[in-house]
Formats: C-alpha cells, sequence, structure tokens
C-alpha cells in the first residue's frame, strides 16, 4: 500500500533535485524544491548521455516531454593516431546505443515538469538537521520548516550527506577532466570526423589518457554541437597548486592525437569549457530515515561510466516505486537504501577500474584491433555491465 500525505523536502534544484521532486509528487508527496541560485541552471554542463530505454521510460512516465531532443546514435568507434605519423586508425566499432543530451536542455525540460510553485530559488539552504520531533529539518534565511522525508540532492558538497555520513570524502583520481562544446562549423574542414560522428560516438585512445567525442542537441531547434572530453595527467610543476591551464589540453591533443582530431580540440570557438580533478566516492548508505541522498550527494562515480545523470534519474524512478510499496516513510526509505546504495557502489568500483584501463594503464592502442579491444572491454567490466560497452563487430 502506498504511503501518501508525506511532506518531502529536496535540497538542490539541478537535474537530481527536480527528477526526484517529480517522483515525490508522482507519489502523492506534497514536495518543496530548494535551490539556492536565483538564475536559471540551463546554460550549466556540458553533454550527457543514457541508455536509450531510460529516455523511453522517462518520458513514458511523464518525467520528460517527448519533444525533449536528444542526438541518438547506435556505435562507438575506437580511434588512435597511427604509429610513425598523424593519421588515425580505426581500431574496432563496438555496439554502444545512446541518448546523447545536452546538460542544460534535459535541466530545463525536468524543471517544467517540477511546476512552478513547489520550486524555491535564490533562498540558500543554510543548514539540515533532525528535529525534535524526529522529522527532519532544513532552515533557510526565510526560516525553519520540517519534513517527513529531506532529499539531499545538493552535489559533491552535500550538506544533507554531512548529516547521514559525515566522513564521506572524495578519492583523487590524480588526473584530469578537460570538457567543451564546440559549434558544428568547427568541423567543415574535417567532413570525415563529422560523418563518421552523425551515426556514432568515439573513443580516441592514446598513451596516458582518451578522449570521447560526441554529438549533442544545440540550443536552436535542430541543431547540433560537437560534445568532447580529454582525460589525462596534469603537467608536472613546482608547486602542485598551481592552476592548470586550459590550454594545456591543446597541447595534449598536438603530442597525441590524429591532426584532424587535434585540429577540432584547438579550435577557439567553444561555447562551453571547463577543467577538474576526477575524483569518486561513495556513501555506505544512501538513505537513514528521515534522510536521502540522490545523485552526487550519495556517490560521485569517474566520469567513464558514463553515469551521473543517469544514476540520478533511476534514482527518482527508484523513489517513485518505493515510495509507492511502503507503507511509511522510513519503509520507502529502506527499500530505497537497499537498491541505490549497492548501485552506487557498483558503478564506482566500475569507475575505477575502467580509469584504470583507459587513463592509468593504457594499452598499446596503435597495436590494438577488434579481438583486442573486445579482450579489453571484457578484462576492463570483470564481470559487471555497461550499456557503454556491447558487442564488437568482426571484420
Amino acid at each position: 500500500m502506498a504511503v501518501t500525505g508525506l511532506r518531502v523536502g529536496v535540497v538542490g534544484g539541478s537535474i537530481a533535485g527536480c527528477a526526484m521532486a517529480i517522483a515525490a509528487r508522482r507519489a502523492g508527496a506534497d514536495v518543496t524544491v530548494h535551490e539556492r541560485s536565483d538564475g536559471a541552471l540551463q546554460d550549466r554542463g556540458f553533454g550527457i548521455v543514457m541508455p536509450p530505454a531510460l529516455h523511453r521510460e522517462l518520458v513514458s512516465d511523464g518525467y520528460l516531454g517527448a519533444d525533449m531532443p536528444t542526438a541518438p546514435v547506435a556505435a562507438r568507434v575506437w580511434l588512435t593516431r597511427a604509429s610513425g605519423g598523424r593519421s588515425t586508425r580505426e581500431l574496432a566499432r563496438q555496439r554502444s546505443p545512446v541518448a546523447a543530451c545536452n546538460w542544460g536542455l534535459l535541466w530545463r525540460a525536468l524543471r517544467t515538469n517540477v511546476g512552478e510553485e513547489v520550486y524555491r530559488r535564490g533562498l540558500p539552504v543554510e543548514s539540515v538537521g533532525r528535529a525534535s520531533s524526529g522529522r527532519a529539518l532544513i532552515r533557510t534565511g526565510a526560516g525553519e520548516r520540517e519534513y517527513d522525508i529531506v532529499v539531499g540532492a545538493d552535489g559533491h558538497r552535500s550538506l544533507t550527506r554531512d548529516v547521514v555520513a559525515p566522513d564521506v570524502r572524495p578519492v583523487p583520481s590524480g588526473y584530469l577532466a578537460w570538457r567543451g562544446t564546440i559549434p558544428l562549423s568547427a568541423l567543415r574542414d574535417h567532413p570525415k570526423p563529422l560523418e563518421l560522428l552523425r551515426s556514432a560516438w568515439v573513443t580516441l585512445g592514446f598513451s596516458g589518457g582518451h578522449a570521447v567525442f560526441y554529438l549533442i542537441p544545440g540550443p536552436v531547434p535542430g541543431s547540433r554541437l560537437l560534445a568532447y572530453v580529454v582525460y589525462g595527467f596534469p603537467p608536472r610543476t613546482e608547486d602542485p597548486e598551481d592552476p592548470v591551464p586550459l590550454s594545456y589540453v591543446r597541447g595534449l591533443a598536438d603530442e597525441h592525437f590524429p591532426a584532424e582530431w587535434a585540429d577540432i580540440v584547438a579550435r577557439g570557438e567553444h561555447t562551453a569549457r571547463a577543467l577538474h580533478p576526477v575524483a569518486d566516492f561513495v556513501t555506505p548508505r544512501a538513505a537513514e530515515p528521515p534522510f536521502l541522498l540522490a545523485g552526487d550527494a550519495a556517490s560521485v562515480t569517474r566520469p567513464h561510466t558514463a553515469s551521473g545523470a543517469v544514476k540520478a534519474l533511476q534514482d527518482a524512478l527508484c523513489l517513485e516505486r518505493a515510495l509507492s510499496a511502503g507503507s511509511s516513510a522510513a519503509e520507502a526509505l529502506h527499500r530505497y537504501a537497499e537498491e541505490r546504495s549497492a548501485e552506487g557502489a557498483r558503478l564506482v568500483e566500475l569507475g575505477r577500474r575502467l580509469g584504470r584501463g583507459l587513463v592509468e594503464h593504457t594499452p598499446d592502442w596503435p597495436l590494438m584491433g577488434p579481438a583486442d579491444v573486445e579482450e579489453w572491454s571484457r578484462a576492463a567490466l570483470n564481470g559487471a555491465t555497461s550499456y557503454l560497452y556491447g558487442n564488437v563487430h568482426r571484420p
């Protein structure tokens, strides 16, 4: 029997927060979202991908509108730079259907379905704690309010997680990720990469790192952007606190990429770009009544799993099921914790294995072929499943 009449407070109004708010409302709860930013968030973030089946489920269940654009492709192509030159060498083609999305457009679609009346922005949450009644308490500059459940969807620096698991801290990987989005005009002199990207997403391997390229919907209906992320180790400096310039990725691409792909990264007409260290962590338990953690507040996996937004959306679907099946808030949170705690730990471990194979201990990519890529994928997964790794096409 579904638990109804609950008051649910959501800390954070990004993708995870909006999805959790929709889930709670669909289960009959009275929801309030607390978002500290006073502005819209659609310009934040870059490209993301999700399994096509998840996208269809979110549309079918009403989390997303059918009009939210995606850029679906069915295959993954592995490339590297040929030995002794700067030409491109294709290693393998792998079945790997993804629905590529624009972070901002995904957030906007979720935000629309949350509803204006429950979304409070520009009033940061100052603290999260327990009230004397045993319920959860959220304090803002406007005062205090009690909730039956508080959802921490406030990212990797979560105030809510500090209540549930105060000792959890990010574990640095030692390497960095450079993200960027570029208008397709940057590919006008490179018709072959553009033709490839219209039907596949690309992984480009090199010694000490790799890069990923794919097309995402642009802000104008029908338009496309090129999204990329490059993983590699930072330059050696006398002071490890020195900031790494964004230009460093250009030198990395020049040194390791085929010429046409290096030229794409070197283009100055980015619509967005960012550099950040790669880290991960997992919270032992994703819910401790009356608190629940979602998205990056619960766990952060290395981006190689492409599961940041995906996990947040799956967290929301799980919450809706748990509230619909539980007889109390505590029982619903127990159901949620049983499922999502294990999934967070699984993804963090998978991300570490993929990081070892894709960055920390890379193979000799130029010597590899389809059978080698298939064997490498099997070893990296080590029995785990991932929608990014399907069957490798043999010649």
